[in-house]
Formats: C-alpha cells, structure tokens, sequence
C-alpha cells in the first residue's frame, strides 16, 4: 500500500486574530485521491482552530484526542497538547501515527508532533505538510512587507504552496477565530 499523502496546513496571527487553513488535496502515490478534503476545524464552542496533516486515519484519531484533552482541560489549549504529546510518545498504538497537528486559539499556536514536540512559533505563522516550508515562507514574507489580514495572508500563503507543491492544491478551506 502505497503512503497517503498531500496537505498544506498554516496558522497566521495577526491584529487580534487567527486563521488557520488547509488546501484540499490527499494523495496516494502520483494519483491525487480527493481534491476537496477538510482539514481544518473549529473546536472548544468555535474558540480553538485544529489542523491536521499526515495519514487521514492517524490524523482524525489524534485530532478527535486531541478533543477530548481540550474538554478535560476546560480550553487550556498548551495543557491539552501536552498532555497529548505525552499520550502519543508514550503509548504503543498512538506512537506509530503518522500525522501532525496545528492548534491555535487567540492566543497561542503550537505544532503537535508524534516525537513529543509541542512548539510555539516565535513568529506570527507556523505550518505543516507537504507544502508547509512553502506557505510558511509566503507567510512570512507576507508578515513583513504588508498589511493584509490573517486571512489573506493564509490564502495567499496555501495559493503560492498550491503553485509550487504538487500535493497542495487551490481548493483551500480558512477557519478564523478572534
């Protein structure tokens, strides 16, 4: 069975706000499988953005975990993924997912990882997948030299990712929060 591929997801802070978007491409191999997926959620009565990138199974099981620590904790987004970090290096089964998680509320934003890494980005962008290195940059450069919002800057960050990665497309769906 060949490894299913083939997400952009990126988190942008900016003026009190967070967006959080994902292009709509899942890939097995060189064959694009879906163009259309949706892999960004609101959590937590809309107050927290999830994003997930990796295996499809492994990244909805960690993302309905990651749920449920958000509900144990009462919202305290760096607890609850902590808490799932710890869960996921330690135990057996969840140790062999293949997949990554943003989590953003107004905030914070941290990338969740299956080597027990909960990273808070330094600057207001971080991003995961295929074709994260590329939207970062975007939104970097984005960050620097301009005014837009959040959310233009997500869009256009997953647009320029879509035009250089080819498991990153244009179907881009944006959560925001704030």
């Amino acid at each position: 069975m060949e490894l299913i591929r083939g997400t952009t997801i990126i988190a942008v802070r900016r003026d009190n706000k967070v967006a959080m978007g994902g292009d709509g491409q899942v890939t097995m191999g060189n064959t694009i499988m879906k163009g259309k997926a949706r892999k960004v959620r609101k959590i937590f009565e809309g107050k927290i953005l999830v994003g997930f990138a990796g295996a499809t199974a492994d990244a909805f099981t960690l993302f309905e975990r990651f749920e449920g620590k958000i509900q144990e904790y009462g919202g305290d987004l760096t607890r609850a993924a902590v808490e799932l970090a710890k869960d996921w290096r330690t135990d057996r089964v969840l140790r062999r997912l293949e997949a990554m998680l943003l989590v953003a509320n107004i905030k914070t934003m941290l990338l969740i990882s299956g080597t027990g890494d909960v990273v808070e980005p330094e600057e207001g962008a971080i991003a995961i997948g295929s074709g994260g290195s590329f939207a970062y940059a975007a939104a970097k450069a984005y960050l620097d030299a301009s005014d837009f919002s959040a959310r233009d800057i997500v869009q256009g960050s997953l647009k320029i990712a879509a035009s250089i990665c080819i498991y990153t497309n244009s179907e881009i769906i944006i959560e925001e929060i704030g």
